[in-house]
């Protein structure tokens, strides 16, 4: 029978350096997997940004446009129509036009639940804080059709709610010339014909999108009578013709492509970065360090390519 000999291991003999083999990852496949994962991180922040950072933005925004509408109603400088007066230590200057994002009137919907800031223009920058007036029509409670738009889910989606109203329910709106009361006439899908005008009476049409939250489908249009006494309408000089395309029903803002792109490639230069790192450091000292850089890139990034979906979503 054989034996096996056993040779007894030396405790003071050194190990091999060489050491047990490693696995270690291709270059070729950490581009891929990262990118990858910065692609999950965008589209995550995007639903996020969406769902819950728009929410708070909205809240903050509102508060302080209450605030500061709440003011000029007190000092009697709210605008009541499409330019305002300069006013310098107390002097009255000379006009100018009302700024996109300036606090025009407080609307209020009962039925829904609604009170909110209404800003002046209509495309997705100014409609992220409330509402927004087109500037293009007359402000409540004078003559002629003001037409006011909200967005349906995101950003507080304060007009989520608009295809519950039927004829006979309420609206108002606060503006510098006072509280105006409106009874809602009917409500608008596409092909649906518009109201005729009535010569020398006011009517508000609200705008918002129709459809699946942050998928809209449609255009929603609610209109309604004026009830309260039609006030004064200053002369307008900012027609339709001169209204910015950004600012009509479920436009883009294309000029975001801009910062879009050039905070794309930050974060693409940030991504490559950190590939490096990875290779030189490791993954988790480089993800360390490299986690918050992207972060707040990613961050910047989902900012701007919120404008250009539609300004009614």
């Amino acid at each position: 029978m054989s034996t096996v000999t056993i040779e007894p291991v030396d405790p003071r003999a050194e190990p091999d350096p060489a050491g047990p083999p490693s696995r270690t990852t291709s270059p070729a496949f950490q581009v891929p997997g990262t990118a990858l994962s910065i692609l999950a991180a965008i589209a995550f922040g995007l639903v996020c940004h969406l769902v819950l950072v728009s929410q708070l933005t909205y809240e903050r925004e509102q508060q302080t446009a209450f605030a500061d509408f709440r003011a000029e109603l007190a000092r009697g400088t709210a605008p009541v129509g499409q330019f305002r007066a300069d006013f310098v230590d107390g002097v009255e200057g000379p006009e100018r036009l009302v700024e996109p994002g300036s606090p025009v009137a407080v609307l209020s919907v009962p039925r829904v639940g609604l009170r909110a800031v209404v800003r002046e223009g209509t495309d997705g920058g100014v409609l992220r804080s409330g509402p927004g007036h087109r500037r293009d029509t007359v402000l409540p409670g004078q003559v002629g059709n003001s037409v006011i738009m909200g967005r349906r889910a995101a950003y507080g989606g304060p007009f989520r709610d608009l295809d519950l109203l039927v004829p006979g329910d309420t609206i108002s709106a606060t503006t510098g010339q006072g509280t105006h009361d409106y009874v809602v006439t009917g409500l608008r899908r596409a092909g649906d014909p518009a109201p005729a005008a009535a010569p020398g009476q006011g009517r508000l049409t609200l705008i918002t999108a129709l459809g699946t939250e942050f998928m809209p489908t449609d255009v929603l249009r609610v209109d309604a009578a004026l009830a309260s006494p039609v006030q004064p309408t200053p002369a307008r000089r900012f027609g339709a013709s001169a209204l910015p395309a950004a600012e009509q029903a479920m436009a883009t803002d294309q000029d975001a492509w801009t910062p879009v792109l050039l905070w794309g490639q930050a974060l693409l230069l940030a991504a490559l970065g950190l590939t490096w790192l990875r290779s030189r450091w490791g993954r988790w000292q480089s993800w360390i360090v490299g986690v918050p850089v992207l972060l707040a890139l990613g961050a910047a990034t989902v900012d701007q390519a919120v404008r250009l979906l539609p300004n009614l979503l």
